[in-house]
């Protein structure tokens, strides 16, 4: 009789929570992880950044693990099939898991916990991927914050020492099924290819921590850690970066704050992640979807520099500097009146660090439809936003190489009248 570690969001072997308890239990171990067709089926880029990522980190775990004399077993397929499967070939005492807060992720697991109950066979789902979760950041009577402030200052209430304690995994390691795993299917298998592309480091840089506060906002100067990717497929642990940024940086920790509260909505109220809006009057907005002024923002052709060197670096490095992410998602939203989901969308296709909760949140965000929202007559003017954040252009002339030549377009709509239009089509939704 086994038990399962299933790893999804958390590819590494230390400071892991599910590994932790999987390997106290005491009875062999084995490693498996999923290429989950009901998610890779939906990619139309088979070069697709996140894919390979996370293809590059099973190789890691699994050298750990030889090491160890184990190794991950790596299926392709939809979950319960794969699980139906694996209970044919092995007696199973339990599953262990870190919990994932999305809608499909909960719809999944609750399949295959049911699947696992009929069959005898227990499912454990544990918190690893943010330091307070859903249930643990409440109001006195028990409803979810939807305003950030409060939630931030309940949170800080809660934090201590103990929600950033790491997980002594290594104490029980010689639970790893011995002889466990095979090969890890190559990307071409599974029907995706390599870009070759290098990923950011997953370092944590004490400098440019310390220095968060006063950087973080220069798209031109390296004051972001670029970590996303990390947290996002949990190659780092959120833990260790919260002891980091309490120690360091408390604006860094606010910003950890943001992402547990993103996501704590995410799973409060599940429907923003299938297209609605968190406030249901902006879903009266009558939008202009021009498809040609789509394809010149994706396309970073605007004719506002800022906008257009964020839309360039999206499109080349899967990045975004986060300033230019609100200015860039307010532009498509509000001076082009195009509809923040399909704004919410190209950024989920591009984003190497895509997240569904910050995603949607900060879309909803600098559409105003979302909680604690910016007001919807908010609206960033990228020319001002460029001689705050980038008045030396370092970060445009990277992006807009052709900023001072002929060929450089001419703003494609001027934000005053921008900005008048806007006021006018959401004033109309709210008042209806």
């Amino acid at each position: 009789m086994i038990n399962i570690c299933w790893f999804r969001r958390d590819l590494r072997l230390d400071d892991n929570a599910a590994l932790y308890y999987a390997l106290k239990a005491g009875r062999p171990v084995l490693p498996l992880f999923i290429f989950d067709t009901n998610i890779l089926d939906d990619l139309e880029e088979k070069a697709d950044r996140r894919v390979e990522f996370i293809h590059s980190a099973l190789e890691a775990m699994q050298l750990k693990l030889r090491e160890k004399g184990s190794g991950l077993e790596v299926h392709t397929g939809r979950p319960v099939e794969v699980f139906a499967s694996l209970l044919e070939k092995y007696t199973i005492e339990g599953v262990y898991t870190n919990q994932d807060y999305e809608p499909y992720a909960t719809e999944r697991d609750t399949t295959v916990a049911r699947l696992l109950k009929a069959r005898g066979a227990a499912f454990y789902g544990y918190k690893d991927q943010v330091l307070l979760d859903k249930s643990e950041v409440l109001k006195d009577d028990g409803s979810p914050y939807t305003v950030f402030t409060p939630y931030a200052r309940r949170w800080r209430s809660i934090i201590d020492d103990f929600y950033v304690k790491s997980y002594p995994v290594q104490q029980y390691e010689q639970h790893f099924l011995q002889g466990a795993g095979g090969t890890i299917p190559s990307l071409g298998s599974i029907g995706f290819r390599a870009t070759g592309k290098p990923f950011p480091s997953p370092q944590v840089k004490q400098d440019l921590l310390k220095a968060y506060d006063r950087q973080r906002d220069y798209p031109g100067i390296a004051g972001t850690t670029h970590l996303g990717v990390h947290l996002r497929f949990g190659t780092i642990s959120i833990r260790a970066l919260g002891r980091k940024a309490r120690e360091l940086n408390d604006t860094f920790l606010n910003e950890l704050i943001w992402r547990d509260f993103y996501q704590a909505i995410l799973w409060h109220f599940p429907q923003v992640g299938r297209g609605q809006s968190f406030r249901p009057e902006y879903d009266l907005i009558r939008w202009r979807n021009n498809e040609q002024e789509f394809a010149r923002w994706c396309a970073g052709m605007t004719g506002y520099p800022l906008v257009d060197a964020g839309m360039r670096e999206l499109k080349e490095t899967g990045f975004m500097h986060n300033r230019v992410r609100m200015v860039t998602a307010s532009f498509l939203a509000k001076h082009l009146l195009i509809d923040w989901r399909r704004g919410e969308a190209w950024f989920a296709q591009q984003l190497l660090d895509y997240d569904l909760a910050a995603n949607n949140g900060g879309w909803q965000w600098a559409a105003g439809s979302g909680c604690d929202a910016a007001p919807y007559f908010r609206i960033f003017n990228p020319t001002l936003q460029t001689k705050r954040f980038d008045k030396d252009l370092v970060y445009i002339r990277k992006w807009v190489p052709e900023l001072d030549s002929l060929t450089y377009p001419a703003p494609m709509v001027e934000h005053e009248m921008a900005r008048k239009r806007c006021l006018e089509v959401y004033g109309a939704a709210l008042r209806r």
